[in-house]
Parts: structure tokens; C-alpha cells; sequence
């Protein structure tokens, strides 16, 4: 069960997320990444592709689902944080890049639900 402060949930959301992806297969490269922009969430390794994931925990779906809160303002400060990586880490700029979205939900009875989006939104 996820709970606490904003930051707490977010922290444990995104740990969370971190090893559901590297069950999936992903490898992470960094948590928290930060840049002038803002922050991605996790960045990961999917085969040939680096990934940018923002992940989204909401604790009820009732005012719709955490996926549609990201905001194309949003997008964009992620694009433009993903840029910056990709300028200073020249192993993941050769490869291609997507970018996901994992939103979580508590399960019915106990854990999380989590639904990986793959390759949600272009850049911009």
C-alpha cells in the first residue's frame, strides 16, 4: 500500500514502477533524473531503446485515470529533459528513444496495478 506525504507517495510509486519494469526486462539507468526542465521519473534501457518513463499514481480513478494528467506542458518539459540527457550521455543517444508512461492504481485487495504504456506520446 502506498501512503504518506505527496513526495513519499511519489517515491514509492516510482520504486515500485522501477522494479515492475526491471520484471518486464528494463534496465535502469537512472532514478530522478534532473535537468534545467524538470525531472524524468525513470530512464531505462529496452533492448535497443532508451526509455523515458513519467510515472502516475493516482489512488482512485473516479476523476479519471493518471495517465490523463499528463499535460502537453508536461510533454514537454519531459522532452526537453530527455534532450539533456541524451546531450551527456552519448551511449544512449545512439540508440532510439521512446517515451512511456506507467500509471498506478491501488489493486482491489492489496499491491498495485500498474499499466505500462508504451511509446505514449511523440516528441513534440
Amino acid at each position: 500500500m502506498i501512503n504518506g506525504t505527496r513526495k513519499t507517495i511519489g517515491n514509492q510509486a516510482e520504486a515500485a514502477t522501477s522494479r515492475f519494469l526491471q520484471s518486464q526486462g528494463l534496465l535502469i539507468l537512472e532514478e530522478q533524473y534532473h535537468g534545467p526542465h524538470g525531472e524524468v521519473d525513470l530512464i531505462a534501457r529496452d533492448g535497443e531503446y532508451t526509455v523515458f518513463v513519467e510515472v502516475r499514481y493516482r489512488k482512485s480513478v473516479t476523476f479519471g485515470t493518471p495517465s490523463e494528467t499528463i499535460s502537453v506542458q508536461k510533454q514537454r518539459r519531459l522532452i526537453a529533459t530527455a534532450q539533456r540527457y541524451l546531450q551527456h550521455n552519448r551511449d544512449a543517444a545512439k540508440r532510439p528513444s521512446r517515451f512511456d508512461v506507467v500509471a498506478v492504481t491501488p489493486a482491489e485487495h492489496s499491491g498495485l496495478n500498474f499499466n505500462w504504456i508504451q511509446n505514449a506520446f511523440e516528441t513534440i
